[in-house]
């Protein structure tokens, strides 16, 4: 069973804020994305194309680690560590970035998909999370 996140860093996961994904590559190096991402209430939920590669990875290596800071105050952070939990493919991801693009860009469907893309949800189930903040 994976950590429940506290309502502050929930709110995060489903406001407008960018987060940078590490995923663990096939040498054991770290790989960092910055990814759109949201949460259901329990998993955080992020949404990729299949074949890229923060997708090879997680298939290969589910543990990530995600962080976020205030755009207005960058010294105000979170950082969530987990667990891939569940791949979701087919409608429901192709629905899911179309999700993500309404609410990062005000815009659905996502304008910039590739007639060959194929979406894939992970959820993420969270298993530490920290966070700091601090005044200007």
């Amino acid at each position: 069973m994976g950590l429940a996140l506290p309502d502050d860093v929930k709110e995060r996961l489903k406001g407008k804020n960018f987060w940078h994904l590490a995923t663990i590559k096939a040498n054991g190096a770290p790989q960092s994305t910055p990814v759109w991402a949201d949460t259901d209430g329990t998993y955080v939920i992020v949404n990729t194309a299949k074949g890229r590669a923060k997708d090879k990875h997680m298939r290969r290596d589910g543990r990530v680690a995600m962080s976020s800071f205030e755009l207005d105050n960058p010294y105000t952070f979170i950082e969530i560590q987990g667990k891939v939990v569940d791949i979701v493919e087919g409608q429901p991801a192709e629905d899911g970035i179309d999700d993500l693009a309404e609410k990062y860009m005000g815009q659905r469907p996502y304008p910039l998909r590739k007639p060959e893309e194929q979406r894939v949800i992970y959820k993420i189930e969270p298993t530490a999370y920290s966070s700091y903040a601090r005044d200007h």
